[in-house]
């Protein structure tokens, strides 16, 4: 396996700034496991596993990667790597049984345990609010898609930073709006289930206003807190120059970037997508607007691949749909059936900071789910992932060479875990996970990010 020095083609840590952030993502209901711990209730997620039918394999995060008792191994395990930041998540189940009740010590407890973690291992934590795993009991009133459940999230928010703003300075208030929305309470096959514009798009504008919200509360709690959102963004392109498919581009552009983009940087909802969605539009009260475009210390970035539109009048309200991608004439795609296009890092990058100068930019996940098999000595040998990763981290560096303010970057995933509606069918990790014993194995990805870090100049 070749190290970073000894290929002149392979990026170097030598040539980031000194203070770049490196990092793994990870998330709570993805490998937390310890499912009824401690006072955990119910989440979203916990009540969808359990439905027939929309986990691919029957699984469930209940034990996933049983990190809420292993975390010192993980963490280890980071150090070792040569990290020097790691981003989580909170389990909002774990610190709220019930709405507007107290917090919940033990689920306190835990994070503080981590945290302290962290800082002794030289980690420099990230803290994200919500990753998905809403507590069932509020979407039993009616989730996002209810205006209760943005003050609730206030209350998360003010119990955690209370709890750990003192040793937590980097706090992102959501992972990905986009599948909270949109996947989640339109394309159904995320929980909570739901098929519906409607909902789906006022869970959406309630999960923004939340962030906005947000924003100055945990800054009250938290003097010197660096606060941001994390959004999935894909470059978009036309399958044709015929100006159908161009025009679909754009129309899908508003609703898949735009929608947003825009409001967080005080531009409101793109208008010829409202007027597509029509009835369906968002219920908006006065000032929510404004403070949906609050001033934000940072915004995160997660890339995986680009999106080609056509035109497609039956689709939807934005008569445009997402191709499936195709292998061949020298084009890869990964086991998740995803396009590996590394360019398409440093142009997302590029347009982010162009549009919308948003301040300093963090990749806050990018990685590739490959099939992954344990050799006979024990090795896994993901040569494929390691190729993923020299790439986008050299396109990485090119973005940076040609002016764009990028500080971090934090690989998907630092551990195999639950991956959602595939349940533990794709593995995203730098560390492999033997799900029946638990047994962590450094993958030559993991291999090679840790030579990497370690590389200096």
């Amino acid at each position: 396996m070749s190290t970073p020095s000894s290929d002149p083609g392979l990026p170097r840590r030598g040539d980031f700034p000194q203070d770049f952030l490196w990092g793994c993502a990870t998330s709570s209901y993805q490998i937390e496991g310890a499912a009824d711990a401690d006072g955990r209730v119910e989440s979203i997620w916990d009540r969808f596993a359990a439905t027939p039918g929309r986990i691919r394999d029957g699984s469930s995060g209940a034990v996933a990667c049983d990190h809420y008792h292993r975390w010192p191994q993980d963490l280890d395990i980071a150090r070792d790597l040569g990290l020097n930041a790691y981003r989580f998540s909170i389990a909002w189940p774990r610190i709220f049984g019930e709405a507007g009740g107290a917090p919940n010590a033990k689920g306190l407890d835990f994070y503080e345990r981590l945290v302290d973690g962290m800082l002794e291992r030289g980690l420099q934590p990230w803290a994200t609010l919500y990753h998905w795993d809403l507590p069932q009991y509020l979407q039993e009133r009616g989730g996002w898609n209810e205006r209760a459940t943005v003050h609730a999230f206030l209350d998360l928010a003010d119990a955690m930073t209370r709890r750990l703003g003192d040793r937590v300075k980097h706090w992102i208030t959501h992972n990905e709006p986009w599948c909270t929305a949109i996947i989640g309470n339109y394309e159904g096959w995320h929980a909570p289930g739901n098929t519906d514009l409607r909902t789906a798009l006022q869970v959406c504008h309630h999960v923004l206003l939340s962030h906005g919200l947000a924003v100055p509360l945990i800054r009250a709690n938290v003097s010197d807190a660096k606060v941001g959102i994390s959004l999935s963004l894909h470059p978009l392109r036309a399958a044709t120059a015929d100006p159908r498919d161009v025009a679909a581009m754009e129309r899908h552009d508003g609703l898949r970037y735009r929608w947003f983009l825009d409001p967080l940087h005080g531009r409101g909802y793109p208008a010829q997508t409202l007027d597509l969605v029509g009835a369906s539009a968002p219920r908006v009260e006065d000032g929510d607007m404004e403070a949906i475009a609050v001033a934000t210390d940072f915004l995160g970035v997660n890339y995986y691949f680009p999106e080609t539109i056509v035109d497609d009048p039956a689709h939807g309200p934005l008569r445009a749909r997402v191709l499936e991608p195709q292998a061949g004439e020298g084009r890869e795609i990964t086991a998740m059936g995803w396009p590996v296009e590394p360019a398409g890092l440093a142009e997302l990058l590029a347009r982010v900071q162009r549009d919308y100068r948003p301040g300093p930019l963090y990749v806050t996940e990018n990685g590739s789910c490959y099939d992954d098999t344990v050799d006979a000595d024990g090795a896994i040998r993901d040569t494929a992932r390691t190729r993923y990763l020299q790439r986008h981290l050299a396109a990485l560096h090119a973005a940076q060479r040609d002016g764009v303010d990028v500080r971090g970057y934090f690989a998907w995933s630092l551990l195999d875990n639950f991956e959602w509606a595939e349940g533990y069918l794709r593995r995203f990790g730098l560390v492999h996970v033997d799900y029946a014993t638990q047994e962590r194995r450094l993958k030559d990805s993991g291999k090679w990010y840790g030579a990497f870090l370690h590389g200096g100049d």
